[in-house]
C-alpha cells in the first residue's frame, strides 16, 4: 500500500485521458480490505473511549465519593475533547500531513489512559477525560482524511460506508466489553484497557499506514485560510441551520447515553450486564435505521426523510416523558420509547450532514471538521444538563424530547429550504 501511495500521488491519470486516478483506485481487493482493517480499528477507539466506561459510572460516583452530576461531566469532558480536537486537528492536517497528528493523538490517548487509572479523583478525571476525547479526535479526523485522500466517487462511498458501519458496531460492543471487565476488576481496569488498546493502535499506524498527503497537495495560507474558511461557513444560513440540527439530534442521543446507566441501573435495577444488553439493543435499532435509510433514498430526498425521522422523533420523546412520568407500563415502555427515538435519530442524523457538506465540496475538510465540532459540543452540553436536574428518569426524557424537539423547529424555521440542491449520491450513500 505504502508504495501505491509514494508512485500515485492523487490526481495521476490512468488510461482514459478525461478520468483521474486516485492511489485507491489501483490497490488490489486485499490491500483495501487491509486500508479499511486499519482505519476502522482508528474509528473505534472514539465510541470505545466514550461507552466502555459508561456500565461503570455508579461504581465511579462512590469510588471517588462524587456526585453522579460530576461523574456525568467527565463524559462531557470527552466530548468536548473531541469537539475541539476535529476544529485543530482537520486543518492540521492539510497543512502538515496525516501520520504526525494521528501518532501525537494516540500517544496523548495512551498518557491520558494510564492516568485515569490512577485517578484520585473526579477533578483529576474529568481533565484526563478531555486529554482522551482530543486524542481520538486525532484517530476519527485523520482516518476520514486518509479515505478522502486515496479514494473518490463511488469508491469513496463504499469505503466509507464500511467504516460507519465500524462506527456503529463500536458503540453496541463498547458497554458490553465495558460489562465483561467490571466482572473481573474495577472501573480503574477500563483504562487500563484502553491504554492497552491504544498502544496496539500506534504500532498498527506506525507500520501499517503510510502518509496519503503529498506535500504537493497539503494547503498552504496558515491560519488565517483556515478562519477565512470558517468564516464562508458562518456566513451560510442553511449549513449553519443543518450542523445545528445535527448537533441538537446529537444532544438528544448523548443525553440518552450519558443518563442511561443512571436510569436502567439505579432506577429499574438492572445489573452492569444487563444494562450492556439493553444499550447495545438500543445501539442495534439506531444502526438499521441508518441502513434503512440507504433504501429510503432511492425514493425519497434527504430532506423529506430528515423532516419526517426528526417529527418521528419527537413524538416518540413526548411519549417517554409520559411515560418516564406516570410510570406506566414500567420499564418496557421506557425501553420502546427510548428505541423509538434512537431510531428516529439513526434517520435524521446521516441526512443532515449530507445535506450540509453537499453544499462546500471546495472546503470539505473544514466544513466537516465544524460539523463534528459542533455536534460533539452540543453532546457535551447536554450529557451532564439532566443530571442538574437529578439523574432519574424523568430528566433524561425530557431532555431526549428537547433535543429533538429543537432539532425539528430549526430545521423548520431557520433552514431555508428553498436554498437546499440536490445531494451528491455518493455523499448521500457515504454518509450513512
Amino acid at each position: 500500500m505504502k508504495q501505491l501511495v509514494d508512485k500515485t500521488g492523487p490526481g495521476t491519470k490512468v488510461g482514459d485521458p478525461t478520468e483521474e486516478v486516485l492511489p485507491g483506485d489501483l490497490m488490489t481487493n486485499r490491500q483495501r480490505a487491509q486500508l479499511v482493517l486499519v482505519l476502522g480499528a482508528l474509528i473505534a477507539i472514539g465510541p470505545l473511549t466514550i461507552d466502555m466506561y459508561l456500565p461503570a459510572l455508579p461504581a465511579i460516583t462512590t469510588g471517588l465519593q462524587t456526585t453522579e452530576t460530576a461523574v456525568q461531566l467527565t463524559l462531557t469532558g470527552t466530548l468536548v475533547g473531541l469537539a475541539l480536537g476535529q476544529l485543530l486537528i482537520g486543518p492540521l492536517s492539510d497543512v502538515v500531513g496525516r501520520r504526525v497528528p494521528l501518532l501525537a493523538g494516540l500517544v496523548a490517548h495512551i498518557v491520558a489512559s494510564v492516568l485515569c487509572v490512577f485517578a484520585p479523583n473526579i477533578e483529576v478525571l474529568g481533565a484526563l477525560r478531555v486529554l482522551q476525547g482530543l486524542g481520538v479526535a486525532a484517530a476519527t479526523v485523520v482516518a476520514t482524511a486518509v479515505v478522502r485522500d486515496l479514494f473518490s466517487g463511488a469508491s469513496f462511498a463504499r469505503i466509507f460506508s464500511r467504516l460507519m458501519l465500524v462506527m456503529g458496531l463500536a458503540p453496541i460492543l463498547a458497554p458490553t466489553l465495558g460489562s465483561g471487565l467490571l466482572s473481573w476488576t474495577d472501573w480503574r481496569g477500563v483504562f487500563a484497557a484502553l491504554a492497552v488498546l491504544g498502544a496496539l493502535l500506534i504500532v498498527v499506524a506506525a507500520l501499517k499506514l503510510p502518509e496519503t498527503l503529498p506535500v504537493a497537495r497539503r494547503r498552504h495560507g496558515g491560519i488565517g485560510a483556515t478562519m477565512r474558511d470558517y468564516r464562508g461557513l458562518l456566513n451560510d444560513r442553511a449549513f449553519v441551520g443543518l450542523v445545528l440540527v445535527a448537533g441538537l439530534a446529537m444532544a438528544a442521543l448523548f443525553a440518552y447515553v450519558s443518563g442511561s446507566s443512571f436510569v436502567l441501573q439505579r432506577e429499574y435495577g438492572l445489573d452492569e450486564q444487563e444494562f450492556g444488553l439493553a444499550f447495545g439493543a438500543g445501539a442495534v435499532g439506531l444502526i438499521a435505521a441508518t441502513q434503512f435509510n440507504v433504501r429510503l433514498l432511492r425514493r425519497f430526498t434527504p430532506q423529506q426523510i430528515l423532516v419526517s425521522a426528526l417529527i418521528a422523533g419527537t413524538a416518540a420523546g413526548l411519549l417517554l416523558v409520559m411515560f418516564a412520568v406516570t410510570g406506566f407500563g414500567g420499564l418496557g415502555t421506557l425501553l420502546a420509547s427510548l428505541w423509538l427515538v434512537l431510531a428516529a435519530t439513526g434517520l435524521a442524523m446521516p441526512n443532515a450532514p449530507a445535506l450540509a457538506m453537499s453544499r462546500h465540496s471546495e472546503a470539505a475538510g473544514t466544513a466537516a471538521a465544524l460539523l463534528g465540532a459542533v455536534q460533539f459540543g452540543i453532546g457535551a452540553l447536554s450529557a451532564p444538563l439532566a443530571g442538574l436536574f437529578g439523574t432519574g428518569s424523568v430528566p433524561m426524557a425530557v431532555v431526549i424530547a428537547g433535543g429533538m424537539a429543537a432539532s425539528l423547529l430549526v430545521m423548520l424555521f431557520v433552514v431555508p429550504r428553498t436554498s437546499l440542491g440536490a445531494v451528491d449520491p455518493d455523499l448521500a450513500v457515504a454518509l450513512h
